[in-house]
């Protein structure tokens, strides 16, 4: 635990244990000492040599993306409980998720099966189909930013709470705000952040899912933009039925991205689900309005009562002679 960061945050969460840090911010489990749960509190940790207002800017910037996520209610987000100051920076109080990130997933376990994949991606898109619906883009979708939950749910984390005033991309240090291995093209040539941008990047999470790394996963940022910029993206070989949906998000050109709506259809295609909206009986013949019959069984003749004959047949009358 950080010698900086206070044991108890607003005397009433107690900090237990670091859960992971970016370049903006830390994120710690805690325990709500009034609720008695457990809960995940972001402290947000400004970069050193930032001015003051630039250092202000950052904390608006924060608070507003927290009200703007505080909004939102889907399965697949993170929930956003309450925001404290402390010495004037904010704390984000969130709901806590046990699970493990993608990005240790596939360090921990290799590539995952494109099945899982496909249920990863369901989950991812989801929340952004529900962030953009309410105006908000993630900005920085990848792997460490997925959550897995231990019950099987697929959260999206870190709604870009803290990031830099002035250009979205690059620190005033030139280092790429989040990772430049999984930001689209367009953001990184002019800092166009718009929903493509993030379904971009939910296609690179996707490969990275199913390949180990993301197709332009390079030694450094500046190779990895230079190869984002000038290559082709790389085929992804054990990707199978993502194939179509992972062609479909990494076009470089975001005119020709798939749409949200077009990527959930692929995905539910290549998962063997129905698309939402389509009947399972399209296509099929329906039976009419009091449905089918069923058949009748067949008569079976029941006991003659003692001494009774049992009926003859009617005989057919004879055709007439012309």
């Amino acid at each position: 635990m950080s010698d900086a960061a206070p044991q108890l945050v607003a005397d009433r969460y107690r900090l237990i244990s670091p859960l992971g840090q970016g370049g903006m911010g830390r994120v710690w489990k805690a325990r709500d000492e009034v609720l008695h749960r457990d809960v995940a509190i972001k402290e947000l940790v400004p970069p050193p040599g930032l001015t003051n207002d630039e250092r202000r800017e950052m904390r608006e910037r924060s608070l507003r993306e927290a009200r703007a996520i505080a909004r939102l209610n889907n399965i697949n987000v993170v929930r956003i409980f309450d925001v404290l100051r402390t010495d004037g920076d904010p704390w984000i109080v969130m709901e806590y998720v046990a699970s493990r990130s993608l990005q240790d997933a596939i360090a921990e376990d290799g590539p995952m099966s494109p099945a899982r994949a496909v249920e990863v991606g369901l989950g991812v898109l989801n929340a952004l189909r529900a962030a953009h619906k309410a105006g908000i883009m993630h900005r920085d979708v990848k792997p460490g930013n997925v959550l897995l939950g231990n019950d099987g749910r697929v959260v999206l984390t870190d709604f870009g709470l803290a990031t830099i005033p002035g250009d979205p991309n690059v620190t005033r240090t030139g280092m790429v705000l989040g990772s430049p291995a999984y930001i689209a093209p367009e953001r990184a040539r002019d800092g166009t952040a718009g929903p493509e941008a993030d379904l971009w990047s939910l296609g690179a999470t996707l490969y990275a899912a199913v390949e180990g790394k993301s197709p332009y996963a390079r030694p450094s940022a500046i190779s990895t933009l230079a190869a984002l910029a000038t290559e082709p993206v790389p085929p992804a070989r054990n990707a199978g039925p993502l194939k179509q949906v992972l062609n479909g998000l990494l076009r470089k050109d975001p005119r020709e991205r798939v749409t949200a709506e077009s990527a959930e259809r692929m995905l539910r295609r290549a998962s063997g689900r129905r698309a939402r909206g389509i009947s399972l009986l399209d296509g099929v013949r329906r039976p009419g309005p009091n449905g089918p019959r069923e058949p009748r069984p067949p008569l079976v003749p029941g006991p003659r009562p003692s001494g009774e004959r049992p009926a003859t047949p009617a005989t057919p009358p004879a055709p007439r002679t012309p």
